[in-house]
């Protein structure tokens, strides 16, 4: 027999779960993020937001669904940062709202405050953009308020709204073409997701408890200034989020100002604006060019609480990498490109040439034809060129080749690093003549040659070399003309 009844402990609960998953799948939310810019910390700034919210009940024993629900609220309204964690801060801020006067809650009454939680994150969006977290979120709730019947119970209302949460996730690049163009679903969408599969595990029985003892702040990589130098033209402004405390003695009264001047001022002078009020406080988040000119208007109105502002390039150089690598869809092209890599340096390198996927392997590490085959899957182009860069790899290549059919596959039998990345680099596809470009990519990697490094796995001689298992030995084409017992880098 289901659970049909919410009470202050199990939300509690709930959203500690939320918390949990969330936290342990926010890295994969950061690499996904790239509306309205990829600066790659929506996954953390949701779990900071929620985690706050958590963080007012973690302890609390026995007290009503009402005072709970409040609570996390207002903890998240506090803790909310950047746009995701803003709308997420208010989801929770309508089902406090609709939670007003239960000391607990049947399925029917959690519906509803759910559906409230929609109103409120879309009234806090200047402009609502669907294809985000918005419509994730209010696509779930209608679905499964609509599944609601005598016999619901909690789990059961859970099952469909995770399923819809999840479906709409799917349809997001579909909505919003930055995301087609990306290859991503919408990343806000996806934390929405992973909190409320967590909120349902919880529900379960299966615990997913945020580690108490742990810094709550989530790890972040130090600060790169050297991605933005006294010669980098500022493209994508500045994320500026505050907390503004309204005062009487600049508004006359607080309870009646009218919030509207500070939000249409926002709307003209920024982007990505979600602005709130709650009670006498106003909760900010604007892009903006001129963050200096923001603060001085809104200073007339009342103090601030708190403030954060970033330089959104930083972030951006830091994550646009990553973010090629999740591929879900691509908008269809003629050419794609498939490579053989090793290491982040390698794989960074032949990504910013412009290659969709890159295959990890090379030298004592050859790919396999399943390999190549996942890869041909994540793009959508009528012809796909693929450089081995390996002696060693260019027959799994052609085996894969042949068993996939929903593309035209041309291995470039490119049998080094160096030959890949000098075909690739001089790569004109113009012609639209898949031959005469195979065989001017062939003309380029003649006139390449490459000197490689690797370990050695046994002990022989080659080329009057005596090679030691362990040693590193240095190589170009069949030729191995050095064998060294140090490490590299010692």
């Amino acid at each position: 027999m289901g659970t049909t009844i919410l009470d202050g402990p199990l939300f509690a609960k709930m959203v500690g779960g939320g918390v949990a998953n969330l936290n342990k799948n926010r890295s994969i939310v950061n690499d996904l993020n790239v509306f309205p810019v990829p600066d790659g910390d929506t996954g953390d700034n949701m779990y900071m937001t929620i985690d706050s919210g958590y963080a007012t009940v973690s302890e609390c024993r026995d007290i009503s669904l009402e005072e709970t629900s409040s609570k996390v609220a207002h903890g998240m309204l506090m803790g909310a940062r950047g746009n995701s964690g803003v709308i997420l801060s208010r989801i929770f801020s309508g089902i406090a709202k609709g939670l007003e006067g239960h000391e607990i809650a049947s399925v029917s009454i959690l519906g509803e405050a759910l559906e409230r939680g929609v109103k409120e994150s879309y009234q806090a969006v200047s402009v609502p953009v669907e294809g985000t977290i918005l419509t994730v979120y209010k696509d779930a709730v209608s679905y499964a308020n609509r599944k609601i019947h005598a016999n619901s119970t909690l789990e059961s209302y859970f099952n469909d709204f995770i399923n819809e949460l999840r479906n709409s996730l799917e349809k997001t690049p579909e909505l919003l073409a930055v995301l087609k163009e990306a290859g991503v679903v919408d990343s806000g969408g996806a934390g929405i997701v992973y909190i409320v599969e967590g909120m349902k595990d919880a529900l379960n029985g299966k615990t997913a408890w945020v580690d108490e003892s742990s810094d709550r702040a989530p790890a972040r990589n130090s600060l790169d200034t050297s991605s933005f130098t006294e010669n980098s033209t500022l493209e994508f402004g500045y994320c500026t989020e505050f907390l503004l405390q309204l005062q009487n003695s600049k508004v006359q009264d607080v309870a009646s100002f009218d919030e509207s001047v500070i939000k249409d001022y926002l709307n003209e002078n920024g982007e990505s604006v979600v602005a709130f009020r709650d009670g006498s406080i106003l909760k900010v988040h604007v892009h903006t060019y001129n963050p200096g000119q923001i603060l001085n208007f809104c200073q007339q109105y009342g103090e601030f609480l708190t403030l954060k502002i970033e330089n959104m390039m930083l972030q951006h150089n830091e994550t646009t990498v990553q973010n090629r690598f999740e591929k879900r869809q691509k908008v269809h092209k003629a050419y794609g490109i498939v490579s053989v890599a090793s290491g982040e340096g390698i794989c960074e390198t032949f990504t910013s040439l412009g290659v969709d996927a890159v295959v990890e392997g090379g030298q004592s590490m050859n790919p396999s034809a399943e390999d190549f085959i996942k890869a041909f899957e994540s793009i959508d182009a009528d012809t796909i060129l693929v450089f081995p860069n390996n002696g060693n790899v260019i027959l799994a290549a052609q085996q894969a080749a042949s068993l996939y059919d929903r593309s035209k596959i041309c291995v470039v039998p490119s049998k080094t690093i160096g030959e890949g990345y000098a075909a690739i680099s001089m790569l004109d596809t113009s012609s639209g003549d898949t031959e005469q470009i195979v065989e001017d990519l062939k003309d380029v990697m003649a006139g390449v040659v490459t000197g490689m490094v690797s370990q050695a796995n046994r002990e022989t001689v080659k080329d009057g070399v005596s090679i030691h298992p362990g040693d590193y030995i240095g190589f170009a084409k069949d030729v191995i003309y050095s064998d060294d017992a140090s490490r590299m880098g010692a």
